[in-house]
């Protein structure tokens, strides 16, 4: 595998990876960090994704994170500031993301890209159904709720995806 191309599957694997720990979400203002850099996350993925993929399922898959995780960083961006919560810069999130670009994998990037996204939904999923039982707070609870089921159906999505690409 030539420098480029392991450095662009690093780069998918560090984005997608570097929202693993984020289930441990401690406090409000940790949810919305990490769930802010979760969906920052994948909306670079899924952007990586278009441009690195052959595949069309994996383009139709990328294309669908960038949609609904971008809104969802939006809706969550309108609570946080409700709430007088600090959402993390999207500028930051990303160069982060791109300076642990040093992890190589020797595999196809439409299969690490599937692993991956199989992976940072089931740390999503938690951290969402986390914050929808202890949260004290209504907003963050109903915006929990409301994406549940959405990042639910990316899971399955992502499995699919993944058996298709193994």
């Amino acid at each position: 595998m030539d420098a480029f191309k392991a450095g662009t599957l690093a780069l998918a694997l560090t984005l997608g990876g570097a929202f693993a720990g984020a289930a441990m979400a401690a406090t409000t203002s940790d949810f919305v960090s990490d769930a802010t850099a979760g969906g920052i996350t994948e909306v670079e993925a899924g952007k990586l994704a278009l441009q690195k993929s052959t595949s069309a399922d994996v383009k139709a898959f990328a294309q669908q994170m960038i949609k609904d995780h971008g809104a969802a960083n939006q809706k969550l961006a309108a609570v946080a500031h409700k709430l007088d919560l600090v959402v993390p810069d999207d500028a930051t999130l990303v160069d982060q993301a791109k300076k642990k670009m040093l992890e190589m994998r020797d595999e196809s990037f439409d299969k690490a890209y599937a692993e991956n996204q199989v992976k940072a939904h089931e740390d999503t999923i938690e951290l969402f159904q986390k914050e929808l039982d202890s949260s004290d707070k209504a907003e963050l609870k109903a915006f929990a709720k409301d994406t549940l089921p959405t990042l639910q159906e990316h899971l399955k999505m992502a499995k699919e995806l993944q058996a298709k690409h193994q």
